[in-house]
């Protein structure tokens, strides 16, 4: 979600570069949700990449994070062989200079439908649904949808109008980020408006149709969709720090995140405690630098699907951004699978790639744009042209 285009703040940047902390932090352990302490399998030595390679890429995520506007970063980088690189810079909370921390929870943002798709496959895989079931045989006052099947949501190829585009919701949000949505309430702005294209002809990217698979979850498991993708996905993949929240419930340790996404925006606010249930099943989720690790290479290898059901998820379309296709919930780009998040305060990157077997997560406190780009893709770009400069990430399908 994101208000039609206004002027983007110098003074957020200017912020960043007073309070960014040059290199930082090695990795520390693990704190589960309970405040207990377990030992991380991803843990890494200062110079995990070797001396040269990591030195390089301390002073690109220092000399480009804070020029992007970005307070705080988590880092890592696995590359199998080589070694790996995990780091915290910057601050977690720029008014007490509070230092961000590797084991950080974050809101994920659009990553949030890597887990719902996920959900919906295993249905798949077990024969309770097909996708190309239209929409109307699960949720009724569907625009067109008799003619839109689970298929073309997944692939955001419906032409359903993203609800997050409506002035009203934008008004209604920004007016009261404590406000609780359920998921009807979100589509209905979104339903108020006529289809932007046919079925299948156009990639448009739209909460409107994950909030919908969502829908379609709960009704065919019979179960809430947070208790579904927790039995059904995140066990299964021993993903024990990645949840759905109750409200604008936020394990510790977080930091704070900061959006310029205000009614005049033109005022940077602290977006932590901002209720994601508009997102719901588009976005709402939390999650960690350890089971993004483990989630990236969980996605793109399907090692929770049958590859029957793996070749579709990966099998891609293009979106009309140069050098990026869109799958089941899921895009590539220049041989890297994953996704991004953007939600008001943070943004996130996980990505694995498959040709080196590598996986690059980002997550920031912030989702202020940068000369228009969202701060994760500049980082991620800049990272990636020094780690894996044959495959260069410039991945964002994120609505700015």
């Amino acid at each position: 979600m994101r208000p039609s285009p206004s002027r983007r703040l110098l003074c957020a940047a200017l912020l960043a570069l007073a309070v960014w902390a040059p290199a930082a932090a090695a990795p520390a352990a693990a704190v589960d949700m309970t405040g207990s302490a377990h030992p991380r399998h991803d843990e890494c030595a200062a110079d995990g990449l070797g001396r040269k390679l990591t030195a390089r890429l301390d002073k690109t995520i220092d000399d480009v994070a804070p020029k992007a506007g970005i307070p705080g970063v988590v880092v890592g980088l696995w590359m199998p062989g080589k070694g790996c690189y995990v780091r915290a810079k910057g601050v977690a909370d720029t008014h007490t200079g509070e230092p961000m921390s590797v084991d950080s929870f974050v809101r994920i943002g659009s990553e949030t439908k890597t887990f719902t798709v996920t959900a919906l496959l295993k249905l798949v895989q077990d024969g309770r649904i097909g996708l190309d079931d239209p929409i109307s045989a699960y949720v009724k006052g569907v625009p067109k949808g008799k003619k839109i099947t689970l298929r073309h949501l997944a692939e955001m190829r419906s032409g359903l109008f993203p609800y997050t585009a409506d002035p009203g919701f934008v008004r209604d949000l920004l007016s009261d980020p404590q406000r609780t949505f359920t998921p009807r309430q979100s589509l209905a702005y979104g339903f108020k408006h006529k289809n932007t294209s046919a079925p299948g002809k156009k990639f448009q990217y739209s909460n409107s149709n994950l909030v919908l698979l969502g829908l379609v979850i709960e009704k065919v498991s019979g179960h809430r969709l947070a208790d579904f993708i927790h039995h059904r996905v995140l066990r299964p993949a021993h993903l024990e720090r990645t949840l759905f929240p109750h409200g604008n419930a936020f394990p510790h340790p977080h930091p704070r995140g900061y959006t310029d996404q205000t009614l005049s925006g033109e005022v940077a606010d602290d977006a932590t405690h901002w209720n994601p249930s508009w997102a719901w099943a588009a976005g709402a989720m939390i999650s960690d630098l350890h089971d993004l690790h483990r989630w990236a290479k969980v996605v793109a290898t399907g090692e929770l699907l049958s590859p029957k059901i793996q070749v579709q998820r990966l099998t891609t379309l293009p979106t009309g951004i140069p050098g990026l296709s869109y799958g089941l919930g899921i895009f590539k780009t220049n041989g890297w699978i994953g996704h991004n998040g953007s939600i008001p305060g943070y943004e996130t990157v996980t990505i694995y790639l498959p040709a080196k077997k590598a996986t690059l997560v980002i997550m920031i406190n912030t989702d202020i744009t940068s000369k228009g780009q969202e701060p994760s893709t500049v980082l991620a770009r800049a990272i990636t042209a020094v780690a894996t400069p044959g495959n260069v990430y410039d991945g964002s399908v994120t609505p700015r």
